[in-house]
């Protein structure tokens, strides 16, 4: 079928696909319903040119969110108009799970021709998710290069420095000069990888220093690379954990970072776009283990892999509450006295319950975020402590008013309130105390706060409560 568009601007439209010339911007837009409803409508007619006018120019986040939104062969269809530099950003940008199926169903020369396109790091992290098989061969058909630096990147965990990081960086020595420099600058700017400090190595590839691209710019490019270089340059390890990397910049501000090996020669550099994928998913991640989920179960894991991965955590729970109601029989003659007490163990339960696990949550987040030491424990715990004190006074304070008018006793108001600040102090400690000592005999402080402590907590506020209400009637007696 001859072309249908002569006009250089537009596309190339032939009986299987289509070809676009050159983005001439990036533009983005708003994917909501409508728009979805006019492509589909134009996939079913398959009107190319007009599929064309409204991908060719799009952001690729954009573009993976109509392929996202899209179903089966439409997926595919849209996919495969796409130019292979288009496809390959769309394709980092496409929710874990639709990429995942389209690449089980691209040929493998299609994944190959994609893969070519992408710096290291995120070739590595598409050929990971391949089957060993299609992964060996799509290395095969890659440049040889390239195939070495995806084959050596996926030597490293995944989730370690060396395994977010890019083998894309320029280095000079640093008896060069910065002319020289500069056209290392220029030879990577065209194969469009984003530089922001020249590093600097010596005659055994040792990482030295670094110069930022701006202070290249202003020195003369006759001077000496050591004479203007920053010999503070910041780096890790490959085998540091992600986490920590994440804190390295948070802590520094940076925008990218050099990777060195155990020798110190500079092997790799990290950017600031993959650790704020680092964040977002070390977040998800946590609040995950915290309700003794995982964070990959939806998108990789069956039903029955799901359910066996949560039935411990169930179990635990279950039995931690089954002391609860051993605590309650226990107390018996308490409630028999005064069956009014029953109406308070929930409330005094779960706002305690609850306390335990907002500080769970923020010291959590503090330790992974570097803002909390181990070493330095009482700090935390003792901000929480004021914290939870007032949560704990004011709720103690409303409760034992409310207690009081309803019972008609104000011994009754005082128990249920002090057994409210005394649960609600109890668990904010707890919640800040354990993750600390997990994270100081290396556990991971997200899964001992999930339901085992909160179940911890229930228990404890409903013995504390109890117990003040027998003492009170023993009192009143």
């Amino acid at each position: 079928m001859p072309p249908l568009s002569r006009n250089p601007e537009e596309p190339i439209v032939t009986q299987d696909a289509i070809i676009v010339p050159r983005r001439r911007s990036v533009r983005t837009i708003e994917v909501d319903e409508e728009l979805m409803l006019d492509i589909r409508e134009l996939v079913r007619e398959k009107a190319l040119p007009a599929l064309w006018n409204i991908l060719v120019d799009l952001h690729a986040a954009d573009v993976a969110d109509i392929v996202d939104h899209l179903e089966g062969v439409d997926r595919e269809f849209v996919f495969n108009l796409l130019d292979v530099s288009v496809a390959s950003e769309v394709l980092l940008e496409l929710d874990p799970g639709v990429r995942q199926g389209l690449l089980e169903i691209l040929p493998q020369d299609k994944i190959a021709a994609l893969v070519k396109q992408l710096n290291s790091d995120d070739a590595t992290d598409i050929v990971a998710e391949l089957p060993p098989e299609t992964a060996e061969k799509v290395l095969r058909a890659m440049p040889e290069e390239e195939s070495a630096d995806v084959q050596k990147l996926l030597r490293y965990a995944e989730d370690t420095a060396g395994g977010i990081m890019a083998t894309e960086f320029v280095a000079v020595r640093r008896d060069e000069t910065l002319k020289k420099a500069m056209r290392e600058v220029r030879a990577h700017a065209k194969r469009n990888i984003t530089i922001h400090n020249v590093y600097v190595v010596d005659v055994d590839g040792v990482l030295v220093g670094s110069i930022p691209l701006q202070e290249l710019v202003l020195q003369s490019p006759n001077r000496r690379v050591h004479k203007v270089m920053d010999p503070d340059v910041k780096s890790v390890r490959t085998n540091i954990d992600q986490e920590e990397v994440a804190n390295v910049f948070r802590k520094y501000d940076l925008l990218s970072l050099a990777v060195v090996d155990e020798k110190g020669s500079l092997v790799g550099r990290i950017t600031i776009d993959d650790i704020v994928d680092v964040i977002e998913e070390e977040h998800t991640e946590d609040v995950a283990r915290m309700v003794g989920s995982d964070v990959e179960e939806l998108e990789r894991r069956s039903p029955r892999q799901i359910a066996f991965l949560r039935l411990p955590w169930v179990l635990i729970t279950l039995g931690m509450e089954f002391i609860a109601g051993v605590v309650v029989h226990f107390y018996d003659k308490t409630l028999g006295q005064v069956i009014l007490l029953a109406s308070f163990m929930p409330i005094i339960s779960a706002i305690s319950g609850n306390t335990g696990l907002q500080s769970a949550a923020i010291v959590i987040r503090a330790l992974s975020a570097g803002y909390v030491s181990v070493e330095q424990w009482w700090k935390p715990v003792s901000r929480q402590l004021q914290t939870t004190s007032i949560i704990g006074g004011v709720c103690g304070i409303v409760l034992a008013l409310i207690g009081a008018a309803w019972h008609g006793k104000w011994e009754f108001g005082l128990v249920v309130g002090v057994s409210m600040f005394v649960s609600v102090n109890l668990s904010g400690f707890i919640g800040t105390v354990v993750p600390i000592i997990s994270k100081r005999y290396g556990f991971d402080p997200a899964i001992t706060a999930g339901p085992f402590e909160t179940a911890f907590q229930d228990v404890l506020g409903i013995t504390i409560f109890l117990t003040l209400a027998t003492l009170m009637l023993s009192w009143i007696a």
